[in-house]
């Protein structure tokens, strides 16, 4: 029996931050970051799957657009407050 594929679903702020790091992960030395070389088919299959969603990462604003992405999933610095005070008690 084939086993079902696995789908991850992301957001497109998830999935532009997410695929800018993978590209700089793969511009980089892997094999320095990733000590089994099986790791790297499933990286390279996700990074190609999120360059063919993403359009806009060709656009000529792709960086005013990948910072605006990284904005919005950062923690707002009062959430980090909360959670630590809650963590505190």
């Amino acid at each position: 029996m084939e086993k079902p594929e696995i789908i991850i679903k992301l957001t497109p702020d998830e999935a532009l931050v997410l695929s800018d790091w993978l590209e700089q992960v793969q511009m980089t030395d892997l094999s320095r970051l990733v000590d089994d070389a099986a790791v790297w088919a499933p990286l390279h299959r996700i990074a190609g799957t999120l360059d063919k969603s993403l359009p806009g990462i060709f656009a000529a604003d792709y960086a005013e657009r990948l910072e605006a992405a990284r904005s919005r999933l950062r923690p707002a610095l009062d959430d980090s407050a909360s959670d630590e005070k809650g963590a505190d008690a």
